[in-house]
């Protein structure tokens, strides 16, 4: 299989932000590490361990790598197609948290889109939602998650000032992490555009929220309206 010219071009800017490392070499680390053939999509598996690793030539010697973190990290993010750019809009900063408002994150790969898996996204788009208003105010990239012991509590407090967590996917132990750390997570296995998908939520909290979005909001118990299960889980198709 031939590789695409995006892949290719992603492995030599790579190789590039990378000192005394030829495309050759970075080849070589690649297909070591990436079980199967080079493409956009593998690529986004390789970790910035597994750089240090191939660069040094094996675990042991990983402590006798002179190769800068910074370059390491930017190298990953270039192959991960991790670039702040011109299919991202830039966050905002707000003076104040708008009253009746939730901080929502979207676990994405792509532009402005939720097409992510929890434990894999490059990156959480994080808006502040109210019922008639949204705004971007912050794009956190997951590429640290790999130095910690723990990815999945790391990915969590990333986001642990966010009420609302909206996936392609989780698994159940990194849902119960999130859960604990008082986020709720809302599955939408087809995913779509971030503005859709909260302009969804936005709908739900402008009508009857169900008890877990209404408390969120600070509605009053007895304001709050009882919703069935199946009336909870239509926030998610």
């Amino acid at each position: 299989m031939n590789m695409s010219r995006d892949t290719a071009l992603r492995i030599a800017l790579a190789a590039r932000a990378l000192p005394d490392t030829s495309v050759g070499q970075l080849l070589e680390i690649l297909h070591q590490q990436i079980n199967g053939p080079l493409t956009e999509k593998s690529l986004q598996d390789v970790t910035v361990t597994d750089l240090k690793i191939g660069l040094a030539g094996s675990e042991e010697d990983v402590d006798m790598l002179d190769t800068p973190m910074s370059a390491l990290k930017d190298a990953v993010r270039i192959l991960w197609g991790e670039t702040m750019a011109d299919d991202l809009p830039r966050p905002v900063k707000l003076d104040s948290i708008p009253e009746g408002s939730i901080r929502v994150a979207v676990a994405s790969n792509n532009g402005e889109c939720l097409d992510g898996h929890f434990g894999s996204c490059l990156r959480f788009l994080v808006y502040q939602v109210s019922a008639k208003e949204k705004t971007l105010v912050d794009i956190r990239s997951t590429l640290d998650a790999d130095s910690s012991d723990d990815k999945n509590a790391w990915r969590v407090d990333q986001i642990a000032d966010c009420q609302v967590l909206f996936v392609v996917s989780i698994g159940g132990p990194a849902a119960a992490k999130v859960v604990k750390a008082g986020i709720h997570p809302l599955k939408k296995v087809k995913g779509g555009m971030a503005a859709d998908v909260i302009a969804e939520l936005q709908q739900v909290m402008d009508g009857a929220p169900p008890p877990w979005l209404a408390k969120m909001l600070g509605v009053s118990v007895e304001k709050r309206v009882r919703f069935s299960l199946s009336d909870d889980e239509a926030v998610n198709k």
